[in-house]
């Protein structure tokens, strides 16, 4: 696609066709029917009715759960829950084109159905045939309102030969695609749009939503969809100067929505019929502006940023997510991070923390650690929000008691962010998956000129680069940056057209990235030289035990003839080198430090074991050069010391209860650590220490930073460096407040010293 195709889309309003094709998966209002395949009798006995339809409708939802919706007597209807068993979702699943069912849910979970509810009080013991061969009240007949919807959830599977009939057009009651028509000249071109006239997609084409009764609270649904967390006022006049020369076709009236609903579908309307040209009395349609968050705030998003600093820091932040505005939810309390408990946690008050943030509404309220587990405390159990709260912390909760939750079930969201195009910018070329291949970008490109894609620079590419190309095409998190790719050469694309690329990690586009700009700068301009990626869903998670170094740390003078090895592996200071061998002690601080991987998928050496190295003096094969930093630094973060626990053997050491042990060194065994998890050094060993024989007696900070190279892609480098204050009077150490670097709040580490130590592992 052409960037000038692509900029007209947003002209348009936002995501091009294939955008809006994956976003109607994700709602993915399915509609399944049984038709001319499978005709459905209402029983044997009966006269044959007339013909019944089923499909599934709500919102957020998968392709395979939903609100059950029948077709009877020529109208669409839903089925309420009362008395609603498993044997009545085994049945309405077959109805489905699905093999059977797995669970059904209550009081409208997938939200209110509307027209006539046809069943009430079924009764199905699982093998029927039809759901009218169930017993029931009788079609039409029960005393439910809409907030009894039934919904069922079938197993993914469908029954073989299956065919869905289909969807009654004119009595489709569900909106799916919505979409902000910029009309302000400059608008178009400019994303995201944030201002423009509210469309739902009808048939082929665009239909507008009749203005008669439209407020604010529709509004913010309109901007909370388009990712955006607040509306704003709009001025009327200019529309209807503009739209009383265009033809209009107006789809939807009577709109009415609290302001809470995460979708437009959930808010209660009307569809026109007949002529829905000359239909709306206001004579215009809905207009809705909208007030993008910092992220996405043209131009001022730096003074932005600079204003939210000054009003002290945030209480609420997302980790571990691969994309802009999902993770997990984390919250501030008592100066030190903690986590959600997913107790009750719904979409109401997903929306409540994705505003907050900054996003739109949330497309997801996730459970059960799905976005990894969290560290620490476990702060808020059963948050209830009703979606009108400004923050979190105004919404109510339980606090927690240490038997109600565990890490394990740690909340997390995905929340609507706006619309910005730049997945057009890169793609990939020549890999064996749509997960990996060659980076190419698209640059120079004006209005109506054709992008001009070309290679990047493989030079100084690597993991942060390469989790910001996997991110900006939407492909979940980094497993690698190459810096050859000859093995990949499948495109025509020979040209070096960006260099110099250098990210932090956390930017949405690598035109986000310092890089060279027009003067290219590259020593190997060969394709064979471009760089790669190989993107994944999921990513490991390293994370140091605190508490154990604060309690196994202690000094001891080990005689210089017993360091031999150590020596050899570079394990002492440099001053060592000059020391009367092997007469002499060097003075070690020793502790424990427990690895442990807290992510989604295992932790596993970048260097294949055909370059493990194999260390005599140990015995063992060491797959990483460089895998933990071990410093004493000053107050001020002047290093007096260090121990760089250099190459490392990984393994299992232990588990949790569930979790099986897959790596370990002995035998030249697989290394690695499995997720659940931990590899273990004991302070005893050697070259698990800090060589401290020149420090002089001072109040000093302990730093250890894991992978602090990026030489193995994580999902969260922010949590990789541990910090702890020192006292050492000559003879004694004293070593206390061990804690990861972003455990604490701001102030906290302020008060850490006059030097924070790192938060991370990365310079900025």
């Amino acid at each position: 696609m052409s960037l000038g195709n692509s900029e007209s889309h947003a002209a348009m309003g936002g995501c091009g066709t294939w955008a809006w094709r994956e976003l109607l998966v994700m709602l993915g209002s399915v509609w399944l029917g049984v038709g001319s395949s499978q005709p459905t009798p209402l029983g044997p006995t009966h006269t044959p009715g007339p013909q019944l339809k089923f499909r599934l409708a709500g919102y957020p939802r998968k392709h395979n759960e939903g609100r059950v919706e029948v077709f009877y007597n020529d109208e669409w209807g839903t089925i309420c829950d009362d008395d609603f068993t498993l044997g009545n979702a085994h049945v309405l699943c077959r109805h489905l084109g699905f093999v059977a069912a797995t669970g059904w849910a209550h009081s409208a979970k997938y939200g209110k159905g509307v027209g006539r509810i046809w069943l009430d009080n079924v009764n199905c013991a699982g093998g029927e045939k039809s759901i009218g061969d169930c017993k029931h009240r009788g079609w039409g007949n029960s005393d439910c309102s809409h907030e009894e919807d039934a919904g069922v959830i079938c197993k993914d599977e469908r029954i073989p030969g299956f065919k869905d009939s289909n969807v009654i057009e004119t009595e489709q009651s569900h909106v799916e695609e919505v979409r902000l028509r910029p009309v302000v000249s400059g608008a178009r071109r400019q994303l995201p749009v944030t201002e423009g006239i509210v469309e739902v997609r009808y048939k082929d084409s665009w239909a507008q939503i009749c203005d008669e009764g439209w407020d604010s609270h529709n509004s913010r649904v309109i901007c909370g969809m388009m990712g955006f967390p607040a509306e704003k006022k709009v001025n009327r006049n200019f529309y209807k100067l503009f739209t009383e020369r265009q033809q209009l076709n107006y789809r939807l009236h009577s709109v009415s929505c609290t302001g809470t609903e995460v979708h437009l579908s959930m808010c209660t309307f009307e569809f026109y019929r007949g002529n829905a040209s000359a239909a709306c009395r206001a004579g215009m349609p809905a207009v809705v502006s909208c007030l993008p968050g910092p992220l996405f705030a043209a131009g001022n998003a730096h003074k932005k940023k600079q204003r939210q600093q000054q009003q002290g820091q945030p209480r609420i932040r997302l980790k571990g997510g691969a994309r802009v505005g999902e993770g997990r939810v984390e919250v501030l309390k008592s100066s030190e991070w903690g986590t959600i408990c997913d107790d009750r946690w719904n979409l109401l008050s997903a929306s409540v923390v994705c505003r907050e943030l900054g996003f739109g509404s949330a497309k997801e309220a996730l459970t059960g650690a799905r976005m990894g587990q969290g560290t620490g405390p476990i702060h808020l159990n059963e948050v209830q929000c009703q979606g009108t709260e400004k923050s979190l912390w105004s919404c109510p909760f339980r606090n927690i008691t240490q038997e109600d939750c565990k890490h394990t079930e740690d909340a997390a969201v995905r929340c609507n962010i706006p619309y910005m195009g730049y997945e057009n910018l890169i793609r990939l070329s020549g890999g064996r998956s749509r997960f990996e291949g060659r980076v190419e970008v698209a640059v120079g490109a004006g209005d109506r000129d054709q992008p001009r894609w070309g290679l990047v620079c493989g030079e100084g590419w690597g993991t942060l680069e390469a989790m910001v190309a996997c991110r900006q095409l939407g492909l979940g998190f980094a497993n690698h940056g190459l810096q050859e790719t000859w093995y990949w050469d499948a495109s025509n694309v020979t040209e070096m057209v960006m260099s110099g690329v250098k990210c932090a990690g956390h930017e949405m586009s690598l035109s986000h990235c310092q890089h060279h700009g027009a003067s290219l700068s590259c020593r190997n301009t060969g394709t064979r030289f471009a760089a790669g990626i190989i993107c994944s869903e999921t990513a490991s998670d390293l994370l140091l035990h605190a508490p154990l170094v604060q309690e196994t740390a202690y000094i001891e003078d080990r005689p210089l003839h017993m360091l031999y090895c150590a020596a050899e592996e570079n394990c002492l200071s440099s001053s060592a080198r000059l020391a009367n061998w092997p007469y002499g002690h060097r003075r070690l601080l020793r502790f424990s430090s427990q690895i442990h991987n807290h992510g989604r998928a295992d932790f596993r050496p970048k260097a294949g074991r055909h370059s493990w190295v194999w260390h005599e003096c140990h015995r063992h094969y060491h797959s990483m050069d460089i895998f933990t930093h071990y410093d004493i630094l000053t107050p001020n973060g002047t290093k007096v010391a260090e121990g760089h626990k250099a190459s490392f053997c990984l393994e299992d050491t232990e588990c949790e209860e569930d979790v099986a042990k897959r790596y370990e060194c002995a035998n030249f065994g697989e290394q690695g650590i499995t997720v659940g998890c931990w590899d273990l050094y004991r302070h005893d060993i050697d070259c698990q220490w800090i060589d401290i024989t020149d420090v002089k007696p001072g109040n000093y900070i302990l730093q250890v930073v894991i992978n602090p190279n990026f030489e193995v892609a994580e999902s969260d480098f922010t949590n990789n460096a541990m910090k702890c204050n020192c006292k050492y009077d000559g003879h004694r150490i004293w070593v206390h407040s061990c804690h990861i670097g972003d455990a604490l709040s701001e102030e906290a580490n302020k008060r850490f010293e006059q030097y924070p130590g790192q938060l991370n592992n990365q310079i900025s």
